[in-house]
């Protein structure tokens, strides 16, 4: 064994790198990385601003003071109802502190990749939105059929101006669809709907919270925040993350063990090793029965 061989063994490094391929540490670093650069992103940085016409019928609707769905109730529907909904399962269950653990981190890292890049989107594009013109109050003597910029406007309120241009994706519907969303998966999993091919009532329960994300999508629309083409990707964007961050910490939900999360860090190779033994034996008892079957004709068919 040479020096550096004893040192990565047995030093400090060894020891942190140990931990950071042992435990959930990268998970925790990444999402408070993400949840940083989100706030930057809240707090400095403006979207592009597109040019526009002041009598462009699309973003023309009247600007809602109070919405069907606020921010504050979104945070409630998209992260409290499905984390005490989990809670609630694991908690009836008895489940264990591994299982408890994945269903929650899953969940917040779910809810803030999505967060995060929608708001990139967002900004980048700069998309106006359908009650641009309310919020703008250009100044009088704009001419029509003229493309003008932000220049023209007079609202004073900062936030009400800008985030007229943050249209696209509609942030709620992807907020909503990546919680929901991430709800649905786990409840499809402990139901094992696709495992157990279990009676339509368990089917419902898990497809509750995707309706209830596509109602909050639909509440952008009657707002006039967004047209259908923004919530729609906001919503499939959202979907996509809570499924992918699902799928990182739970098997398929075709998998015999959909109910129960991944081993913890460290210990997945074995228990992947495990499986494949598992598998190929299933396999190999799946040939060698055809095998069976095909050799039990040949002697009927010899016989008779």
């Amino acid at each position: 064994m040479t020096r550096s061989d004893s040192f990565q063994q047995g030093g400090i490094l060894g020891s942190v790198a140990r931990f950071w391929t042992h435990s959930y540490a990268p998970d925790y670093v990444g999402f408070a990385g993400l949840l940083t650069a989100y706030l930057l992103i809240q707090f400095f940085v403006e979207p592009f601003h597109r040019m526009f016409y002041i009598n462009n019928l699309n973003i023309s609707f009247p600007h809602a003071e109070i919405e069907r769905v606020p921010v504050w109730l979104n945070f409630v529907y998209a992260l409290f109802v499905p984390l005490g909904v989990v809670l609630l399962y694991n908690s009836f269950s008895r489940a264990s502190f591994h299982k408890h653990h994945s269903t929650i981190l899953g969940l917040a890292i779910a809810l803030i990749l999505s967060s995060f890049l929608t708001d990139i989107v967002k900004n980048t594009v700069g998309r106006p939105r359908p009650d641009l013109i309310a919020r703008c109050k250009p100044a009088h003597g704009t001419k029509p059929n003229v493309l003008v910029t932000i220049d023209v406007c007079t609202e004073t309120d900062h936030h009400t101006l800008h985030d007229g241009w943050r249209s696209f994706p509609s942030g709620h519907s992807s907020f909503s669809f990546s919680g929901l969303g991430y709800l649905a998966c786990f409840l499809a999993g402990q139901l094992r709907i696709f495992r157990d091919r279990k009676d339509i009532g368990r089917s419902l329960v898990c497809l509750a919270p995707l309706i209830g994300a596509t109602l909050i999508a639909i509440s952008r629309c009657e707002d006039y925040r967004h047209d259908v083409y923004d919530v729609s990707v906001g919503s499939i964007l959202g979907f996509t993350v809570g499924l992918f961050t699902y799928r990182r910490y739970w098997p398929r939900l075709s998998s015999r063990e959909c109910d129960e999360p991944y081993p913890p860090p460290g210990t997945e190779a074995d228990d992947r090793e495990g499986w494949r033994r598992v598998r190929d034996e299933e396999e190999g008892g799946s040939i060698v029965g055809r095998n069976d079957g095909y050799e039990m004709a040949n002697l009927i068919g010899s016989h008779s």
